[in-house]
């Protein structure tokens, strides 16, 4: 990948697209150049829907080779739900067919001058920019269908639905999965209102007659990458555990646990949860059949799977295996069980494109304020409709969980920097609640994913009920996280690298076999720490400081059943997370 894509969408004249050399921004990739590239050119004060932010969308360094794990894709921009900076993350196929097209990044810059509408179509033979407002407040499902009927079918689409065109806080992108259905998403942040303020529905790629990126030394490569696929299928959780249940898998784990947030963080545990557990869905999903059903991958070139595809009752494709936090966010923390009326949500949010993270907890907080019932799944279901719709109420609810607790009164709102916590309470999983607090991207599990020491014991053991040891845990995490994030690989590679010592080396030397470098461990902490300060450095200019490392404070008050603890890490250890 060596050029970057530049598109001004407020040019005189109408949008303009050019490519230049990487520059500065020479062996980065995903959340290293999303963040470079926010960080240095988008003015911290600048307003998220202005013409002055900028979208980045970039594949990671390895992506479009065939090393496994490593088609994810980062999207940055100032954050318009959190004022600070946002690097949201994906799987789907454009990653790999950006850098089998040898972009690094695509910036989205400006905004049109004029209320429009645009398609961005490419290939090898360049860029092509078209106004199509046939496209206004389309679902993405629907986007998708009509750019394949155009361009043939084998595009891939990154897109937004009604609620980016709204430019609501909590929109989302989509990116097509191997079966070109929008289903996987850069969910947080509000990343979709930031490509609908630019005036951008979809980008449509074809990567037809483009090879995968070739290793710099392709023996070093392919012995490496053959030992890390064999370290990721022999460790319990990447090898076993997400591929046969997904990633709810973990409902029963976090549940059992007691740090299952329920009924909007009000309790620990659910009991409707074995309803609605990864094995109820995977036994649901192999009993119903079709392709792909209990086991899939988001991208090529995955080998955990973790995915799925969930059909109906009638045995129609409905939405891919709704994901852990998902099921919780309009599951459990609203009090449902029901898997087909979860699915369902999961699909209307997916075509509207929304983050069902932030709407679930959005409308759990609703459900306090008395705008329904917890457990009523009909009445979630046309809260998330309101949303699609962009009545008053729906474009409460889409702004997410801390405007939406304003509107009803509620003080109970389980946010940091204005972003909606996901499926862990941070009393019960206590290094959890350290990365919701500091993080540079407001409340959010993959930033540090502290669970897998303190519940699943993947790295060593901390007790995730007490202070001791959970900031050294979540430091080391975060910066281990932006390392990976930056590569286009998949998260939970982090599982057995934390565990077996030889496939994180395997690791290093897949990067080092396709970049012809010499990286040390060292390095890797070295470039995650390097990210961090970006983001840490742009988040202080945007006016976020200390005081919005915290937790809201009925987590350190209330005492959280069935285990009755508070959150017990003290704001001056919050403080030293960054001491690096």
């Amino acid at each position: 990948m060596d050029k970057i894509l530049r598109i001004n969408m407020g040019a005189d004249g109408g949008p303009q697209a050019k490519t230049e050399s990487l520059g500065d921004y020479a062996g980065l990739g995903g959340r290293a150049m999303t963040s470079g590239i926010v960080s240095k050119e988008v003015p911290p004060l600048c307003h998220p829907l202005g013409e002055d932010n900028k979208l980045v969308i970039a594949p990671g360094m390895l992506s479009g080779s065939v090393a496994a794990m490593s088609g994810r894709i980062s999207v940055g921009c100032k954050s318009p739900l959190t004022g600070g900076i946002k690097e949201s993350n994906s799987g789907g196929q454009p990653s790999q067919m950006l850098g089998r097209l040898g972009y690094a990044a695509i910036v989205l810059e400006g905004k049109p001058k004029e209320k429009a509408l645009y398609k961005i179509f490419i290939n090898k033979d360049g860029v092509d920019v078209k106004e199509d407002n046939s496209l206004c407040m389309l679902g993405n499902y629907e986007v998708v269908d009509k750019m394949k009927a155009e361009y043939g079918e084998k595009i891939h689409c990154i897109s937004i639905g009604p609620v980016g065109e709204m430019k609501l806080s909590a929109a989302s992108i989509a990116f097509t999965d191997m079966e070109q259905r929008p289903t996987r998403h850069a969910g947080r942040g509000g990343v979709g209102a930031v490509m609908g303020a630019k005036g951008v529905k979809v980008i449509v790629i074809d990567d037809t007659g483009c090879a995968a990126r070739a290793p710099a030394d392709p023996e070093k490569f392919k012995a490496a990458n053959k030992e890390f696929v064999a370290g990721l299928r022999k460790h319990p959780v990447s090898g076993e555990g997400l591929p046969a249940y997904g990633t709810n898998v973990l409902t029963n784990v976090i549940n059992e646990a007691g740090a299952y947030p329920t009924r909007n963080f009000s309790t620990g545990q659910f009991e409707g949860a074995g309803k609605i557990s990864g094995e109820t869905q995977a036994e649901l999903e192999n009993a119903r059949g079709g392709e792909g059903s209990a086991t899939h991958g988001c991208h090529r070139g995955c080998v955990i799977r973790c995915s799925g595809t969930f059909y109906d009752k009638n045995g129609n494709f409905l939405t891919k295996q709704v994901e852990y936090e998902t099921v919780w966010a309009h599951g459990g923390n609203c009090g449902i069980d029901d898997l087909d009326a979860i699915a369902q949500i999961d699909r209307l949010d997916d075509d509207f494109g929304v983050d069902t993270i932030e709407l679930g907890a959005a409308i759990a907080v609703a459900m306090e304020g008395g705008v329904a019932e917890f457990g009523d799944a009909e009445a979630a279901t046309n809260l998330v409709k309101e949303v699609g719709k962009g009545t008053p109420l729906g474009r409460i609810l889409g702004n997410g969980a801390a405007v939406t607790g304003q509107v009803f009164g509620v003080e109970r709102v389980p946010v940091v920097k204005r972003q909606a916590m996901p499926a862990y309470d941070p009393r019960a999983v206590q290094g959890q609640g350290v990365t919701y607090a500091t993080t540079t991207m407001g409340a959010d599990h993959t930033a540090g994913y502290a669970v897998a020491t303190n519940i699943l014991g993947v790295g060593g053991t901390v007790d995730p009920l007490k202070p001791e040891g959970q900031v050294e845990l979540s430091r080391n995490l975060q910066i281990a996280t932006a390392a990976i994030d930056s590569t286009g690989m998949c998260v939970f590679i982090a599982f057995p690298i934390l565990d077996q010592p030889e496939t994180f080396q395997a690791l290093i030397d897949v990067i080092n076999g396709f970049s012809g470098q010499n990286l040390t461990a060292d390095d890797v902490t070295a470039l995650g720490q390097s990210v961090l300060k970006n983001e840490r450095e742009f988040n202080a200019q945007a006016g976020l400081s200390s005081k919005d490392d915290r937790l809201p404070d009925y987590f350190k008050t209330e005492e959280l059943a069935p285990h009755n603890v508070t959150f017990a890490v003290t704001d001056e250890d919050l403080d030293q997370v960054f001491n690096f």
